[in-house]
């Protein structure tokens, strides 16, 4: 019986990461996750009131900033496809939160009166009120 594994049945196996590879894949995996953090507190920020629109603004500003970064590490040292994946969907988020921030900008005081309204109704007649109310209080089309 022959011993000597062919070169077609070797595994292949990966070259052990250097110091300064682990390093910069675990600085990599840092940045990404605070990226998640931001992008995701962005959104429950929202969420939570419309009065923190300047807090979710810092926060989309700073998932921009961050996404970038990991876009530019990621190309560059070409380390993980998924963090690549991850961050192109993060920034695709944190342009639409950009989007609703500008239009919640736009309608603040109507949107900040209607969320008022609307945690303050109790039952559906009242919920419906709040929305023929925004709808009132929103500029029509021609």
């Amino acid at each position: 019986m022959n011993n000597n594994p062919d070169p077609a049945g070797q595994q292949r196996t990966k070259e052990p990461l250097s110091e300064a590879a682990k390093g910069s894949l675990t600085k990599t995996r840092t940045l990404f996750r605070i990226f998640i953090v931001t992008v995701l507190g962005a959104f429950f920020v929202y969420q939570l009131d419309v009065s923190y629109l300047w807090l979710t603004g810092i926060l989309t500003a700073a998932s921009f900033v961050l996404g970038i970064l990991l876009l530019v590490r990621s190309a560059r040292l070409k380390e993980s496809k998924l963090v690549l994946f991850g961050t192109i969907s993060g920034l695709v988020v944190s342009l639409i939160m950009l989007l609703v921030i500008l239009a919640t900008a736009l309608f603040f005081r109507q949107l900040q009166d209607f969320q008022t309204c609307s945690r303050q109704a109790i039952t559906d007649q009242a919920l419906s009120n709040c929305r023929v109310q925004l709808e009132g209080s929103l500029p029509g089309l021609p």
